[in-house]
């Protein structure tokens, strides 16, 4: 029996509204194999959808879009032409995905000068298989499915979910669970004919909607002096809108789907590091994200999901999530995650900083109250005064952080780390999370910021004396601590998070930012993941020598807060070249291979695209290359660009709920 595999998504075509999405070849066609599909709310809903004209397929010579959420397939259909080197019939198929819905436009024109009679069909086949199936190389729907004919069209159903299918003047014919819809078409001549139909899909199983997009996006604009900069701005904007969604819990609360097409849901870690990314176009989506985590903010012991008092959740599925092969089945709501509590206190001071009004602030410190309580009561569940995660179940996430794979904390042999694992970024997080959170205290007029202060400077000594490794080229701190408190010796992109969080001494800043720019990490397209020189590296490894933006934006935000600006840059232009060589639609992870070796960025064939926090990351760019520092209790936004940040026009930068125009 063959092994199945999970497919790859590099060469296939997404549109998008969150929280529907359809993966086709470069020429429209949707036939089945791999990710191809029309897909709403973690289900497939048709796996076909293919057309032909006067029965044959039209020559594809084209694919554009506007925007996320539509695609032009521009064909020929030259069986019906005439024999002429020019072809005088084209074929324009507009497809536009909705939350909920996919429409199709298929526009047939003639210019010869006689007219044309041929039948115009799609062919589509119901499917529902859940994402997870379809993500284990696996197909097949949880509930029988059915196609009905009815007078406007079809209806398909599987278990509670119905998609109906409206095809205007076509001629539908039904069989088990596909159909075919036929027009008899006659173009005049020098004329078109356009065609149209749509499906929607009800699914009441949902935990996830569609928001709308955010009008404050839509008018912001940058002009810089390197046109990649506004070129991916442009493009990351344009994807952010389509991920914009809500809970059904909280409809009125918009946050960032993950990425497509594995995670369009809510995870704390992704949301709360793209909203915070994004924080220079305003508060809204962060105060929105923080509320919609806070209304799911733990509040009891549970094993079986990972919950503890004032955690923050990690996602959000309608039903189990169970992964073939691995082992892993996570309930519908769980809290595996060590860094996502942390963060959330991050991001609530930072929007307290970029203006976020006094009352939405205020409205969350209890939770910010339980969230830091659970640092303290929870978050050290050993007693040695650091955050750790261990996996209880059995079935739950091996590893709990923001590298989340099964083989990500190594030894510099390659030899896994045995938990529990107390990760270094995640000890930066939390001590920024104390002092922010000790901040917000004393300004709201709480007590008990003298204690979170105190609890902080604690952490810093020991992570200070527990975590760093001596090198010949620097001291440098240690991905992680294993079970037994021994230093996991590895070279990762893990210590770029660390900067801009206040745990570190300028000295140890300042070797971090040696480390981050030396050629075993930075690969001239983007910060990899694990150090070249390292037993584990291989280029093509999820979190073993890969590049990922987000991680790389961090680093660069981080590099900025700190003062290196050098290599802020370096890193900087090394993702301004991977977006450039991914056509400014930044994928969720690409290869750590050498750009001095390859004259583009190699994919990650199975990354998702477009993935928010990757997106988030053209924001961090441009902030860090604006030296943006925002403090809405003092009045002051400051703008200090970094040296190589040439001319650039800003408008839209929002602070303190006040758009701003910017030029340096």
């Amino acid at each position: 029996m063959t092994q199945p595999l999970q497919p790859l998504l590099h060469d296939s075509v997404v549109v998008l509204t969150a929280p529907s999405q359809a993966w086709s070849a470069a020429d429209g066609a949707i036939d089945g194999g791999g990710i191809h599909g029309f897909f709403h709310s973690d289900l497939r809903v048709l796996d076909r959808i293919l057309l032909t004209v006067g029965g044959d397929v039209p020559e594809h010579i084209a694919t554009a879009g506007p925007d996320a959420a539509s695609a032009v397939f521009t064909s020929l259909a030259r069986r019906i032409d005439d024999a002429t080197a020019d072809p005088r019939v084209r074929l324009d198929r507009t497809r536009t995905v909705v939350a909920g819905s996919l429409r199709e436009r298929i526009v047939l024109r003639n210019a010869l000068r006689t007219p044309i009679a041929t039948t115009v069909e799609v062919a589509v086949r119901g499917d529902f298989t859940p994402m997870q199936t379809i993500k284990a190389g696996l197909t097949g729907a949880e509930h029988a499915v059915s196609a009905e004919s009815v007078e406007e069209g079809v209806v398909f159903r599987s278990g509670p979910v119905t998609a109906r299918l409206a095809a205007a003047d076509a001629h539908v014919t039904v069989d088990g669970t596909a159909a075919t819809l036929a027009w008899e078409v006659e173009v005049p001549a020098h004329g078109e004919v356009a065609l149209d139909w749509t499906i929607d899909v009800d699914d009441p199983t949902a935990v996830v909607a569609g928001a709308a997009p955010s009008a404050e996006w839509a008018a912001f604009r940058a002009t810089t002096g390197d046109s990649r900069l506004s070129s991916w701005l442009d493009r990351a904007l344009a994807d952010l809108q389509s991920l914009r969604m809500s809970t059904t819990a909280r409809p009125d609360d918009t946050f960032l789907a993950a990425g497509a097409p594995w995670f369009f849901t809510l995870f704390g870690r992704d949301s709360l590091w793209a909203a915070r990314l994004l924080l220079p176009l305003g508060t809204d989506l962060a105060a929105s994200t923080l509320r919609v985590l806070a209304h799911f903010q733990g509040t009891e012991t549970v094993a079986e999901t990972a919950e503890q008092p004032g955690k923050i959740m990690h996602e959000l599925r309608p039903a189990a999530l169970t992964i073939p092969g691995e082992g892993v089945v996570l309930p519908p709501l769980y809290y595996g995650t060590v860094d996502a509590t942390a963060l959330w206190i991050g991001l609530l001071h930072d929007a307290w900083k970029w203006g976020m009004p006094d009352a939405e602030v205020r409205e969350l410190l209890p939770a910010m109250q339980a969230a830091l309580a659970w640092m303290r009561d929870y978050g050290d569940s050993d007693g040695d005064g650091f955050l750790e995660y261990v996996d209880t179940t059995g079935h739950g996430l091996a590893n709990q952080g923001w590298k989340d794979s099964g083989d990500s904390i190594q030894w510099k042999d390659g030899t896994l780390a045995d938990g529990p694992i107390a990760l270094c970024e995640v000890q930066g997080y939390a001590y920024e999370a104390a002092i922010g959170g000790a901040e917000l205290l004393d300004a709201f007029g709480l007590e008990g910021a003298d204690d979170w202060r105190d609890w902080a400077a604690q952490l810093k000594g020991r992570f200070a004396e527990s975590f760093w490794i001596d090198d010949p080229d620097g001291a440098y701190p240690a991905v992680a601590l294993d079970a037994a408190k021994r230093t996991v010796d590895t070279v990762t992109s893990n210590i770029g998070h660390l900067l801009g969080t206040g745990i570190l001494t300028p000295e140890q800043s300042a070797g971090i930012a040696r480390r981050l720019a030396s050629p075993e990490l930075s690969s001239g397209y983007g910060l990899r993941t694990m150090s070249t020189d390292s037993g584990g590296y291989w280029p093509l490894s999820y979190h073993g020598g890969s590049v990922w933006a987000h991680d790389t934006a961090i680093a660069i935000v981080g590099l900025s807060r700190d003062g290196h600006t050098a290599e802020a840059d370096l890193l900087a232009d090394g993702l301004l070249a991977a977006a450039d060589g991914f056509g400014y639609r930044m994928p969720e992870l690409h290869s750590g291979d050498s750009a001095e070796q390859t004259s583009a960025p190699v994919p990650y064939p199975a990354a998702c695209r477009p993935q928010a926090w990757s997106a988030a990351a053209a924001v961090a760019v441009l902030s860090a290359r604006l030296g943006l520092r925002a403090d809405a209790q003092t009045g002051s936004l400051d703008v200090r660009p970094t040296p190589g940040a040439g001319s650039i026009r800003v408008s839209g930068v929002r602070f303190a709920g006040t758009p701003r125009d910017l030029k340096v």
